[in-house]
C-alpha cells in the first residue's frame, strides 16, 4: 500500500486566505496557530516582522502534524518603516486609517511552508504598493462603524465594499492577506499542487 499523501494544513482563521486557497483549487484544511502575534522581536522591519511571524505560526502546526504541508501567512502594513498590525479596538482603527489617508504605503506578506518530518522549510514574502485616497473625518468614523477593520492589517481590507483605494502595484492577492503567485510555487516545491478543476 503506497503512503497516504500529505495533506495542507493552513495555519490561519483568516477566511479570506481560505477563499484564495480555495479560488485557486486547493484542497486543505485548517487549524489556526494560537500565537501571541504581539511578541515579536524589538528593532525589526516589516518585512522581518512578516517573515517571523509566519514562520512562527507554522513551527507548532507542522510539529502536531508532523508528516503534512504546513502553510502559514503574516500580513504587515508598512507606513514608512512604522509596522501597523491588526488594530486592537477602534480607536486603534481609526488611528491607522487616518495615518494611511492620501498616502501610498507597502502590504508585505510574509509566507512559510513547512514539513517537520522531512525538515522542509521555506518562508518567503510578497510585497505590494497601494495608494490610498484622501479620506474625510466622517468617511473615517463610518468605516470604523462598520466594523469592516476588524481582523485587518492596518484597518482595512482592499476587498471591502469602499476599501479607499486608487491605485496599487504588484500582486493583488498579497494585499488581501496571501500572495498565490508566490505560495502557489512554494507549495509546488513542497509538492502540493491544485485539484484539477
Amino acid at each position: 500500500m503506497s503512503p497516504e499523501p500529505p495533506r495542507l494544513i493552513l495555519a490561519s482563521s483568516s477566511p479570506r486566505r481560505q477563499q484564495l486557497l480555495r479560488e485557486s483549487a486547493y484542497e486543505f484544511i485548517v487549524h489556526p496557530s494560537n500565537i501571541d502575534e504581539d511578541n515579536v522581536p524589538v528593532n525589526l522591519l516589516p518585512v522581518e516582522i512578516a517573515r517571523y511571524l509566519a514562520f512562527e505560526k507554522a513551527r507548532p502546526v507542522a510539529t502536531q502534524f508532523p508528516s503534512d504541508i504546513v502553510l502559514a501567512a503574516d500580513t504587515v502594513v508598512a507606513f514608512g518603516d512604522q509596522p501597523l498590525g491588526k488594530p486592537e479596538n477602534p480607536a486603534d482603527a481609526a488611528r491607522m486609517i487616518t495615518l494611511l489617508s492620501a498616502t501610498t504605503h507597502i502590504v508585505i506578506t510574509g509566507v512559510t511552508v513547512m514539513r517537520h518530518d522531512t525538515g522542509f522549510q521555506r518562508t518567503r514574502s510578497a510585497m505590494s504598493a497601494v495608494r490610498m485616497r484622501r479620506l474625510l473625518p466622517r468617511e473615517i468614523e463610518a468605516y470604523v462603524k462598520s466594523g469592516d477593520w476588524q481582523g485587518k492589517a492596518g484597518g482595512y481590507g482592499i476587498q471591502d465594499h469602499d476599501p479607499f483605494v486608487t491605485r496599487m502595484a504588484g500582486s493583488h492577492s498579497n494585499i488581501v492577506g496571501l500572495p498565490m503567485e508566490l505560495t502557489s510555487e512554494m507549495l509546488a516545491d513542497a509538492g502540493v499542487f491544485p485539484k484539477m478543476m
